[in-house]
Formats: C-alpha cells, structure tokens, sequence
C-alpha cells in the first residue's frame, strides 16, 4: 500500500465494530443498515449467532477487514448459555417445535458426570436447523421442507463448566473453537442424561480477544455523530 492509499485508507471508516446483537435478528439482518451508515458495501464478519443469540458480533467494515475475515472466523469463542431440560425440539432451541418431553429430573451429580463428555476434542453432528451445506444446501431449508439428512460429525474442541443449576434450567458457559454448535451441546446432554433439553438463552461473551464490554448496541451507532470513533483499527 502506498502512502497516499495508507492515508486514504486512514480517513475512510473502514475498521472492526463490535455489536451487541439483539435477540430476533438474524447476523445478516443488521448487514443493510450497517452499509447503509457506513457508506460502505464490503462488509463481513468474525462468525454468526443464531436469531435467538445475543452477544458478540464483529463486524468488517471494508476490504481491507473482510478479506482478513477468516482469522476472525477461526477465533474460539466463549458462550454462557442456559439449557431447558425437559424438552426436546426439533431446532434444539425454544423458537423449535417440541418433539418429546420428560419429566425425569437430573441429580446435579449426574449433569456434573455427563458434562465431562463436552471437554476437550469433541466429535459434533450438526443441527439440521443450521447454515451448515451439504450438496449445495443449506441444511435448515432442508429441515423447513420437512427432510432430514445424515450429517458428517465435525471435531471441535471445547471446555465446559456448570454455572448454576435449578431444575429445569441448567446454565454453562462454553469455551470453544469455530464451528461448534451450543445447541447440539444442549440436545446431546439432554438425550445422555435422558430427559431431553433444547437452548433457552444464549448469549455470546467473548469472540477472540473481544468482550461483551467491548461492544455496542445497534441503537447507539444509529444515533452516533462520528461514526469512526466506533471502530477498531486492530485485532
């Protein structure tokens, strides 16, 4: 890069905005406005949340962000999340339809046991509910049309603790690398102990080296008069 384009470059608001992403929206949803204030149409990100997920959000705001997204996306991230035992849906979380109940309720001794298969190197089956493609689809529009398809486990690494517990809602944070499913950690903890239980909150904490503190509501970037201030030069 050149002087005058380091400079040019320097003046743009080009940079890394950290949202606090409400719930109901979608990762994407929050796309247009951002291009919309920032004049800006090179726009990615450092990894999605589901719709129902608040939290951590990084967001790229010009090229010379986005074409760095994949060390973004690559960053574990951290999770506190409260699982509803119980339940089981077909989404793993409270948005899905209910697919089987029960009405047996855990000993604190026995999640503390069960647990222990969600840390370290960890083999993860997909949601079907989930951006995931197989075949040139996208595995949640499979699921809306009322199929479900054998999906490939992925490895992912993971440490996770108990934060508190009082049936039927158990919370825990996750540690974890990219492309690890909460919500699979939900099902599947739910189908070891054999009462069920899908997300009911979900919240991301950390993305890298970003906190939760570190960001912003949407809200407040709308509002703002200089909308460079907001941005981080640095990862």
């Amino acid at each position: 890069m050149t002087v005058q384009e380091e400079q040019s470059f320097q003046t743009k608001n080009h940079g890394i905005l950290l949202i606090n992403k409400p719930t109901g929206r979608t990762s994407f949803s929050l796309i247009p406005k951002l291009r919309y204030l920032f004049k800006e149409k090179k726009i990615g990100h450092g990894g999605t949340l589901d719709p129902l997920a608040t939290g951590v959000m990084v967001y790229l705001i010009g090229k010379q962000y986005t074409k760095q997204a994949n060390s973004f996306l690559d960053d574990y991230k951290e999770y506190v999340a409260t699982i509803l035992l119980g339940e089981e849906r077909d989404s793993y979380d409270i948005d899905g339809e209910i697919t089987k109940t029960s009405a047996i309720e855990p000993k604190l001794e026995e999640i503390e046991e069960a647990i222990k298969s969600f840390n370290g190197e960890i083999s993860q089956i997909p949601p079907m509910f989930s951006a995931k493609k197989v075949n040139g689809k996208k595995l949640y529009e499979l699921a809306r049309a009322g199929k479900e398809i054998i999906r490939q486990p992925k490895t992912v690494h993971m440490n996770t603790e108990i934060l508190s517990y009082d049936y039927p809602r158990l919370q825990i944070k996750v540690n974890c690398s990219s492309g690890t499913y909460i919500r699979s950690i939900a099902h599947d903890l739910g189908e070891m102990l054999g009462c069920f239980g899908c997300i009911e909150i979900l919240q991301r904490t950390k993305s890298g080296n970003f906190c939760l503190n570190d960001c912003i509501n949407l809200e407040d970037v709308e509002k703002a008069d200089d909308l460079k201030s907001l941005l981080i030069k640095e990862k």
